[in-house]
């Protein structure tokens, strides 16, 4: 995950707000 919270926030926010349901 932190891989992807420094390649874009923005899509990992999106990850997140999946992962959260």
């Amino acid at each position: 995950m932190g891989k992807v919270i420094g390649i874009d926030l923005g899509t990992t926010n999106s990850v997140v707000a999946v992962m959260g349901g």
